[in-house]
């Protein structure tokens, strides 16, 4: 296992206060006024179709138009509101160290998630990075992963998914891949063991450790 796919929304970065300040928006333009903590704290993850869908059960006529507004203010603001999370750039570091191919699969738009790892000095860590299209392409997490491997040129048996919420387990068990769940995000209390998640883990040093075992696990199967 030499190739690591990190979700990014939870998993690398705090985006609470960008996307929830931007949902808000798009929701004042629907003319819908709920500013419950719980069902912002579940937009963190999902694409924004399922948060304006399933969270807040807008009409379907209404769901485009609630995205196109919440990246209005999210274009201009809110993805500089991201903060990197305490002790990301060192375990990057680490895993770079040790030969890991890392890639970003994130259902954020890919230019924004581009905006993000350069503002925070991780696309040098980065070997390919994947995001959902502006155009509505690459539209759930496994059309990301696919993707991912596929730029990266990998096979799915040197794979591992990294990710907080329970799309991330999803959409690598529909590829067929192992995820690492990490309670860094805004994961409900079960929610990535009930998705299937591999291993879930607490910490970044927890994560790195788990990591480099499965790599030194692998090479000795090789030897």
């Amino acid at each position: 296992m030499n190739t690591i796919l990190f979700d990014l929304d939870g998993t690398l970065t705090d985006p609470y206060e960008g996307i929830t300040k931007s949902i808000l928006y798009a929701l004042e333009q629907c003319q819908v006024f709920d500013d419950d903590p719980q069902k912002l704290r579940s937009c963190i993850g999902p694409p924004l179709t399922y948060s304006f869908s399933e969270i807040y059960h807008l009409p379907e006529d209404r769901i485009g138009f609630a995205v196109r507004k919440y990246r209005e203010r999210y274009g201009s603001v809110g993805w500089a509101e991201n903060i990197p999370l305490d002790g990301v750039l060192p375990m990057l570091d680490e895993l770079k160290k040790a030969g890991f191919r890392m890639a970003v699969a994130s259902s954020k738009p890919k230019p924004f998630v581009d905006k993000i790892l350069d503002k925070f000095g991780m696309t040098k860590y980065m070997d390919a990075v994947v995001g959902s299209g502006l155009d509505g392409s690459l539209n759930s997490k496994t059309l990301v992963i696919e993707e991912a491997m596929r730029l990266l040129g990998a096979e799915k048996e040197d794979c591992v998914m990294v990710g907080d919420r329970k799309h991330d387990a999803e959409g690598a068990k529909a590829c067929s891949l192992p995820c690492i769940g990490i309670l860094t995000g805004y994961a409900e209390e079960g929610e990535l063991e009930r998705a299937g998640a591999t291993y879930v883990v607490s910490s970044f040093r927890e994560l790195t450790t788990l990591l480099l075992s499965l790599q030194n696990k692998k090479d000795e199967k090789k030897d």
